[in-house]
């Protein structure tokens, strides 16, 4: 699901990329502004993210640099010596209220990089130097949500192929499943969905389809022979999260193939400090912000009481159903 974007902007440099005239295709009716580089547009002062993202514009550019990062401490890299991710695209479509893009970015606007050959020459590079590499790729956005016209991720897949020591993690909240069915799967490649109760769905992560829908995804991905990663995180306390919780986790019991998920990580609510005061002046009617969260060292997280209260019973609701070595905490 996306939003017809009225107006795309260009850097001059790659007006004439193959990949910007396919992307041009897909949107007709969208008003081509040519610019001299994204961050001119994407990076400039006084914009409010809240009133862009509700008719955000896409960028489309050449990434110059940097195109492996370190992985964040604050996401889990599953034991992974060498854990990096990559920005082949900055934003997403989705309006998730704990989102910390919004406390990051200074625009809601959608930048896509459509130079994907350096992206995988500097991750040649990296296996060359250091023969092994596990990489995010959904990172600062959703790739797969935007396969229907940035198919970066069957691009990724097919890259894969022929990187037996590449590792990737394509984490999703879409059901975009169908645009890379006809891929092999590959068991270097884990596909993680992010999935959180319904009525988390229906409140918090605005434009997202729905717990069934993405279940529905994965029971195919499963079939298909691919290695299926859950991702509960972050667990937020609102009204009767225990609840909410513990029926998530009853239904994943129930309704997928549970020896066909590889593994199951979740984890409480966490941010930069700095990334959560942009995000309550933005949002004030979010009131998952509001909480009264524990400070340390520029982390905002539920006190330790609290997070300690959410893993106890998200790990007993998971042990129902599934093995202890399925089960990982992803932040505690």
């Amino acid at each position: 699901m996306f939003k017809t974007f009225s107006h795309i902007y260009i850097e001059e440099g790659i007006k004439d990329h193959v990949r910007t005239k396919e992307i041009l295709a897909k949107f007709p009716n969208a008003i081509p502004v040519l610019i001299r580089h994204y961050k001119d547009s994407f990076n400039r002062n006084s914009q409010n993210f809240r009133i862009q993202k509700e008719t955000p514009k896409l960028i489309l550019a050449e990434k110059k640099d940097q195109f492996l990062y370190p992985g964040s401490d604050f996401s889990p890299n599953f034991s992974h010596q060498h854990f990096y991710y990559n920005t082949m695209a900055l934003n997403c479509i989705y309006d998730c209220e704990y989102c910390y893009l919004q406390g990051m970015f200074p625009s809601a606007n959608l930048v896509l990089f459509v130079n994907w050959e350096d992206f995988f020459s500097a991750t040649n590079t990296f296996l060359e130097e250091n023969k092994s590499l596990y990489l995010a790729l959904s990172y600062d956005t959703d790739l797969l949500a935007l396969e229907s016209f940035f198919p970066a991720t069957k691009s990724w897949l097919k890259f894969a192929e022929s990187q037996p020591n590449l590792s990737l993690e394509i984490r999703t909240k879409s059901t975009n499943y169908s645009q890379i069915a006809n891929c092999p799967p590959n068991p270097n490649v884990i596909l993680a969905w992010t999935l959180s109760p319904q009525t988390i769905i229906e409140t918090i992560e605005h434009g997202t389809p729905s717990l069934q829908a993405r279940l529905k995804a994965i029971g195919h991905a499963i079939r298909d022979g691919w290695k299926v990663r859950i991702c509960i995180d972050p667990i937020l306390r609102v009204p009767n999260w225990q609840i909410h919780y513990q029926s998530l986790a009853d239904t994943l019991g129930k309704e997928l193939k549970v020896e066909g998920i590889t593994d199951i990580s979740f984890g409480g609510f966490r941010m930069n400090i700095d990334f959560l005061k942009r995000m309550v002046d933005a949002r004030k009617d979010s009131s998952i912000l509001f909480h009264a969260f524990e400070k340390k060292d520029k982390i905002v997280s539920y006190s330790e009481l609290e997070t300690e209260e959410i893993l106890e019973l998200m790990s007993t609701a998971l042990h129902k159903h599934f093995s202890p070595s399925q089960i990982k905490v992803s932040y505690s």
